[in-house]
């Protein structure tokens, strides 16, 4: 499925063509990404394990995350996992990036996958980090859903690699996307 534009309007669709695709190919985990928890809503009440993958604390502002208490705790008495941590494909190396200047290789790894889209990299992204959290198991396909900015417009069926392997993680399919014109 290709969107015509890309972000937050899309993301009922997304979430409706990753519960049908999941339902078809019998994959049990749904990594999505989530700073807000607005995103993740639309995954509740499904039978799915669901992980929300959020951006570290700091992200933002300092010393803070995006996603209230009090949404982390309604999500997560609804069933869901949540992980909260540096970004895989940033992290460290964009401190050293901003200070040195340069491009250094994990922000290659990043710009090469945003060229099949924002999604694209954040799914990535997303499912590296559940299963180095241990949030996910190790040597399955699961569905990863992310987006431009806000909301969700892609998902993609993965069998991610922890960071220390990543360039072994398998893309096996792309479920839906903005095209990119």
């Amino acid at each position: 499925m290709y969107f015509e534009e890309k972000g937050k309007a899309n993301t009922a669709a997304t979430a409706g063509e990753v519960i049908r695709v999941a339902k078809q190919r019998k994959i049990n985990y749904i990594v999505v990404a989530s700073n807000t928890g607005e995103t993740a809503e639309f995954f509740k009440g499904t039978d799915f394990n669901i992980v929300i993958v959020t951006s570290a604390y700091g992200f933002a502002k300092k010393g803070e995350s995006q996603m209230s208490d009090e949404k982390r705790k309604e999500l997560e008495g609804s069933g869901m996992k949540i992980v909260t941590c540096s970004h895989v494909l940033s992290g460290a190396e964009r401190s050293l990036s901003r200070k040195f200047g340069g491009v250094y290789p994990v922000e290659i790894i990043a710009n090469t996958l945003r060229m099949f889209g924002q999604g694209v990299k954040v799914g990535v992204e997303i499912s590296t980090m559940a299963l180095d959290s241990g949030a996910i198991p190790y040597g399955e396909e699961i569905i990863a859903v992310g987006g431009t900015t806000r909301g969700a417009d892609t998902a993609i069926i993965i069998k991610p690699e922890h960071a220390n392997d990543i360039l072994s993680t398998k893309i096996c399919e792309i479920i839906c996307k903005p095209h990119l014109g």
